[in-house]
């Protein structure tokens, strides 16, 4: 059922780290959404958050944060959490948003998507890019640069946890407990773009760089009818950014890493320059949750299916790719 026009987004946020810390600031300023209170674990980190951005409530609980009064629960803590809360979050009818990945594995994406269509609410993940409109300038692009033939992705940064991962102290990021890694973490978001723009690969195989059971980087390479993508994440080791999208009349390029896009290129054989240049690289996090309380002030599933098709075909990409490295996590066993 529709909700009356007007009505913003009643949110709720579980986690205080790096991402809520950027995207908060924007959220609280935005006419669609409503941040009604923040979970976490310390309350005083929690009250702090609070503080600094206006925000009501802050609770060290579900229960507290379900009893605020909330509609839709933002999922913000490590990967390996993600199930339980959406789970929990669907089964109190609330609507969710969670950070990528959607989850460990395809499994567990697969059982919150089948719980929020049997209880009728919306559940997203979390990608920003693909609701820029560089995004959609791309897509525009596509057919003007001919039959594609390679996708090259390079998105590696150097962790500022990696040290401390060598000298033997894990963080969730690193760590196969928590769902961590560099495909889970830093290549999703090539992942995204390609599975986006161009649908499920024919083949998918990953060659990682192993330490501790976790890959700290790795490329994965994803066949597709006529062309491959290849897409390069790194943790332990910094490297040009890259996404290029080459077809044999031209080609398509990003400025930024495929999270912030920066200005999108087109360049084509006979001469033709256009640039694109986006809008929303300080504040990616806002047409993402426009987009999603559209969504459901216009009670518009089916546009939310097609969000999470495709996020359950990354989910697939990204298990099948892990399993293809021997990489495995407590989640995948259950």
């Amino acid at each position: 059922m529709a909700r009356e026009r007007g009505v913003r987004m009643r949110l709720g946020i579980v986690g205080a780290g790096m991402i809520v810390k950027e995207f908060l600031p924007k959220l609280v300023k935005m006419e669609d959404v409503e941040v009604v209170a923040i979970q976490a674990r310390r309350l005083e980190v929690v009250r702090e958050l609070c503080e600094a951005n206006d925000v009501p409530h802050a609770v060290t609980s579900f229960e507290e944060l379900v009893a605020t009064g909330i509609d839709t629960v933002y999922v913000a803590v490590p990967n390996a959490l993600h199930h339980s809360y959406c789970k929990q979050a669907l089964e109190a009818g609330l609507n969710v948003v969670v950070e990528k990945p959607m989850c460990a594995n395809l499994r567990e994406a697969q059982e919150l998507a089948d719980l929020a269509r049997e209880r009728g609410a919306f559940l997203f993940e979390a990608i920003t890019a693909v609701h820029l409109p560089a995004f959609a300038k791309v897509q525009e692009w596509l057919g003007r640069i001919g039959k594609v033939k390679l996708v090259d992705c390079n998105f590696s940064q150097y962790s500022s946890r990696y040290d401390a991962f060598r000298a033997g102290t894990v963080a969730p990021a690193f760590d196969p407990a928590h769902a961590g890694g560099a495909l889970m973490d830093i290549n999703l978001y090539n992942v995204h773009w390609v599975v986006d723009l161009f649908g499920a690969p024919q083949d998918i195989t990953y060659f990682a760089n192993v330490e501790r059971g976790i890959d700290t980087s790795g490329t994965l390479v994803l066949r597709y009818p006529g062309f491959l993508a290849t897409c390069v994440g790194a943790k332990d080791c910094a490297g040009p950014k890259l996404f290029a999208i080459q077809g044999i009349d031209g080609y398509i390029s990003l400025d930024l890493n495929p999270g912030l896009v920066g200005t999108a290129h087109l360049r084509l054989n006979d001469g033709t320059q256009e640039d694109f240049e986006e809008v929303y690289v300080d504040a990616r996090v806002v047409p993402e949750f426009r987009a999603f309380a559209d969504c459901i002030a216009q009670g518009d599933h089916e546009r939310c299916d097609v969000l999470l098709a495709k996020s359950l075909e990354v989910a697939r990409v990204l298990t099948e790719a892990r399993m293809d490295a021997g990489i495995v996590f407590p989640a995948d066993g259950a």
